[in-house]
């Protein structure tokens, strides 16, 4: 297999946590060069990756084009656009980490640019693979649910002090608060479990002291398909929900606990062919069943299947290969934003946002005051 190498943009949490363990792990790929300024990342960056090259700027991946296969950006969400774009100017394939735009209009301008250029344009979305949605697809993949009528899906933290940074910036230029952040996960899950929205309500505040971007936000979709998606994220949660209560008209299934594999990355695990990964005890299974609450032990456990963010790059890989998908497009992360976007304007406005049917536009074409 012919190797591909690999340019990273940014070595914070996205680059050294996510981006550069997954790359290295997967077969065909290699870290080639990292983009960071900073001397501390780069020693730690040289400690996990001996033969790692270094650059001060995206600028210098572009003027040495011809020696990359794939960039990767994984630095803060303001420059997520102008860098996609000057790399697929440069005729690079790209890698975005979510969210890929601050507007889904923003989203599909690069789409058009990439299809333009015919380079893969793919978007960071690893929750895709997170061991509980793997779960939550295979029951419904088998009908064990019956017909799905409501999905409620929480991304809970009690973190009740800020940390500063540009994710808890009130700029609007950072593209920071929960509701890009970890909105960006919830809102893509639901949107692939049961398709395009219809309808966008949400409620969005700031509740902790000195905070400039909303902490604790509720975004309610209702999808073209008729099923209803209750979707919480919050830094404020002294109480944390199931991830998962999902009820269907048969069976419902909840599903309690985080997936383990960003915790793994973090503790400096990585993932190895052969070796376990992404694996939860039994104690944290989720339990499948009807008319009774599965505290009080109704249901039956059902195993949870193992995470697999290994295999969102695996995917990328054989994309550029031309030998399979481009696991997330932009395509599907504007349709994402679409939702962000008509959330937002829902809270400011105290309106349910009516998307068109075919989830192209966050424009309303009905304005509903609740």
């Amino acid at each position: 297999m012919t190797t591909l190498r690999v340019g990273l943009v940014g070595y914070g949490l996205a680059g050294s946590v996510f981006h550069a363990p997954l790359i290295t792990a997967t077969e065909g790929l290699v870290l080639d060069t990292v983009v960071t300024r900073d001397e501390e990342r780069r020693a730690q960056a040289r400690a996990a990756y001996p033969d790692v090259r270094f650059a001060d700027s995206p600028d210098e991946l572009w003027r040495r084009a011809d020696e990359l296969d794939l960039i990767v950006i994984a630095s803060p969400n303001k420059t997520h656009v102008p860098l996609a774009r000057a790399a697929l100017e440069a005729r690079l394939p790209v890698v975005v980490d979510k969210p890929v735009a601050g507007t889904a209009a923003e989203a599909r301008e690069l789409a058009a640019l990439a299809e333009e250029r015919g380079l893969l344009l793919s978007v960071f979305q690893n929750r895709r693979w997170d061991n509980d949605f793997l779960t939550l697809r295979a029951l419904l993949a088998d009908g064990a649910l019956g017909e799905i009528q409501r999905f409620e899906s929480r991304y809970e933290r009690w973190r009740p002090q800020l940390k500063g940074g540009w994710r808890e910036s009130g700029d609007p230029q950072e593209i920071g608060g929960l509701l890009y952040d970890l909105g960006s996960h919830v809102v893509d899950q639901a949107l692939t479990l049961f398709g395009p929205a219809a309808q966008v309500y949400a409620e969005s505040d700031l509740r902790r002291p000195g905070a400039a971007a909303d902490d604790d936000t509720f975004v309610a979709i209702t999808h073209a398909s008729g099923v209803r998606s209750h979707l919480y994220v919050s830094a404020t949660t002294a109480q944390l929900g199931p991830r998962f209560r999902v009820l269907g008209s048969s069976a419902g299934f909840v599903k309690y606990g985080l997936d383990p594999q960003e915790a793994a990355l973090r503790e400096g695990a990585r993932p190895a062919p052969g070796e376990p990964w992404g694996e939860e005890g039994e104690e944290l299974w989720g339990r499948l069943g009807a008319g009774e609450s599965p505290l009080t032990g109704g249901g039956t456990p059902v195993r949870t299947l193992p995470g697999d963010y290994p295999a969102y790059y695996a995917a990328v890989s054989d994309a550029l290969r031309g030998t399979g998908d481009n696991p997330v497009t932009a395509l599907q992360a504007a349709e994402t934003l679409d939702v962000l976007e008509a959330a937002r304007r829902s809270a400011r406005e105290g309106i349910t946002v009516t998307l068109r049917p075919t989830g192209a536009s966050a424009h309303a074409t009905e304005e509903q005051p609740v």
